[in-house]
Formats: C-alpha cells, sequence, structure tokens
C-alpha cells in the first residue's frame, strides 16, 4: 500500500480541513466520582452531541483491565459500541481512537470497519494505535519486541480490506484456495488515521495514513511536533492533504473569564480562553481536537451544550 492512503471520503472533510479546525468527543463522558460507565446515558450523549454540530466521536479500544491500569473504568467492545452509535446517530463521524491493530487479527477489523461504515453510511474512520501495555501483550500471546512490525503488516492487510478495490490478503494460502473477500462491498474506501505513533517514523505515517492523531503538548512543544509532522508529509506525500489532529483534555469552567491553567493533557479553562486556545492550535496547523471531558462537577451534558453554543461557532462553517 506504499503511497496509497485509504480514502479521503466526505466524512473526512467534514471533520479534517485545511486551515479550518473542528471539534469532537471522546466516549464515554462521566460524573465525578463514577467509575460504572451507563451505556443507556452514552449513547443520549452521543445523539445530543449529534444534533449540535460535533465532527466527530471517537472511540476507545480497551481490551484488557488491570488494578494496575489508571483507568478503572468498563469499556465496550469498540465495535459493539460503534455498531449501537451507528444506529443512534446521523451526521457526526464515528472514529475509533484507536483500534488497537496489534492484538486483534487485520481481517477482523478490517470486518468490523466495514460493518461499521455500512451501518454509519459511511460515516466511520479507522483509527489505528499499537497499544502500549506489556501485559497485554503476552496475554494475547503477543511479544512486545515485534510491536513495530506487527504494526506494519496489519496495517497493510487492514488497508487491503478498506480501501477500493478491496482484497484480502491471507495469512496463508494452499495452491487451490478459493479467492476470498468481505462483504458487504464498500461504496468508497474508508480512511486510516494513525493514532500515536505505532512505533512508526513521521515519514512512515505520512506516506499511509489520511492522518496523524497524536497527544496534547505544551504550545511550543506541539508546534514543534506540528512543523516535523508538515516536513514528512512534504517529503512522503508533497501532493497530498494529510491531517493532523490533536487529543486534549478540557476541564471547562463554569466561569467563562477562567484563564487556562494547564492539568495534565490539557487544561482547565473557561470557554473565552477556550476559543482563544483552539484559535492558536487552528493557527498552528491543527485540524481537529478531540475533546476528552474528565469527571469533574459539571454534568457531561451541561459542558456540551456550553461548548457547542458559545466555542463552535467560531470555527465550524455553515456549509458542512
Amino acid at each position: 500500500m506504499e503511497g496509497k492512503p485509504s480514502g479521503q471520503t466526505s466524512t473526512f472533510h467534514r471533520v479534517f480541513r485545511d486551515k479550518e479546525l473542528s471539534v469532537g468527543l471522546v466516549l464515554p463522558m462521566l460524573r465525578a466520582g463514577e467509575t460504572v460507565v451507563d451505556f443507556g446515558e452514552q449513547l443520549a450523549l452521543a445523539a445530543l452531541a449529534d444534533s449540535l454540530g460535533y465532527r466527530a466521536l471517537w472511540i476507545r479500544d480497551v481490551p484488557l483491565n488491570s488494578a494496575d491500569y489508571p483507568d478503572p473504568v468498563g469499556h465496550l467492545d469498540p465495535w459493539v459500541f460503534l455498531g449501537a452509535l451507528a444506529a443512534r446517530t446521523g451526521q457526526i463521524a464515528l472514529v475509533s481512537g484507536a483500534i488497537v491493530l496489534t492484538l486483534r487479527h487485520p481481517l477482523h477489523i478490517a470486518k468490523g470497519a466495514i460493518s461499521t461504515s455500512v451501518l454509519s453510511q459511511q460515516r466511520f474512520m479507522l483509527g489505528l494505535g499499537s497499544g502500549d501495555r506489556p501485559p497485554e501483550y503476552a496475554a494475547f500471546g503477543k511479544d512486545t519486541d515485534e510491536r513495530r512490525e506487527l504494526y506494519r503488516r496489519n496495517w497493510e492487510t487492514v488497508a487491503a480490506a478498506v480501501t477500493l478495490p478491496s482484497r484480502v490478503v491471507p495469512d496463508l494460502a494452499a495452491q487451490d484456495a478459493p479467492a476470498l473477500f468481505l462483504l458487504p462491498t464498500l461504496p468508497d474506501s474508508i480512511p486510516m488515521l494513525a493514532v500515536g505513533s505505532g512505533g512508526q517514523s513521521v515519514d512512515w505515517i505520512a506516506r499511509h495514513a489520511s492522518g496523524w492523531i497524536t497527544y496534547h503538548r505544551e504550545a511550543e512543544a506541539q508546534r514543534a511536533r506540528h512543523s516535523m509532522w508538515r516536513a514528512a508529509v512534504e517529503r512522503a506525500a508533497p501532493d497530498a492533504f494529510r491531517a493532523f489532529g490533536v487529543a486534549m483534555r478540557l476541564d471547562l469552567s463554569a466561569n467563562p473569564n477562567a484563564p487556562a491553567t494547564p492539568v495534565p493533557l490539557g487544561y482547565s479553562v473557561g470557554r473565552h480562553g477556550l476559543v482563544s486556545l483552539l484559535q492558536d492550535m487552528r493557527d498552528g496547523g491543527t485540524h481537529h481536537v478531540l475533546l476528552n471531558l474528565p469527571a469533574s462537577g459539571r454534568p457531561p451534558r451541561e459542558v456540551i451544550e456550553e461548548v457547542a453554543a458559545e466555542v463552535l461557532p467560531a470555527f465550524h462553517t455553515a456549509d458542512v
């Protein structure tokens, strides 16, 4: 799949546009003190975000849990959750953020991606990561030392299946094996996004992915990271658009004038300061920000509605 990332669909361009910035949300979103997710409420929040004009919902893949992990929340299997979201929403993009490419068979991933894309009427984008927890690798019989090679090899198999014309690349095939294919048939290729680096160089990501999703950093460090990305795109795909997105934690203050205060992986800030932060990110080349709302004293619904009313109009153009 050298130099041929999966297609940039109308959904892709609704989320990622040159010199513009869009805003999405990470699910689940909890109230303070909650560690057990009410997924009925999550579906209601997703429908609300869809109606209010957010551009994307991002779903994590957390295969296993441990008391040693920092995140105690139980996550649904991402394909099950994405299927439910496809049925409850109508406009918003659905994005895996990210399927652990190294711990799932790539043909199973392709089948899940195609199924979600069809159910959502092509609103799905496939974000892929490599995972970073050695005990999980051991539990699935994988060697963390093979992470980089696994990621590259599995990416190629998934890309062959979700890019038109779709084809199945089998692990093994006898000489008389029949031709295999995946149904239902895709009407369009599924965009593939690298979430994190997966142990790959930025040049590899720029060649193979439609975009790169990274994590919040201090402003100067993020600008340097974006410059590195732009240089890689110029080297690897000079005539192509490649998206750049950032996952950012947002603790939205009830005081609209509260200044931005750094918190791990993001900010505590009022809505006026949030607009300024996002404007700076847009001007620095970020195309999409996925907001991770921490469990706080403010109900998620209240935060979603305030950001939609007071922040999104500064960024989401009416023609999309």
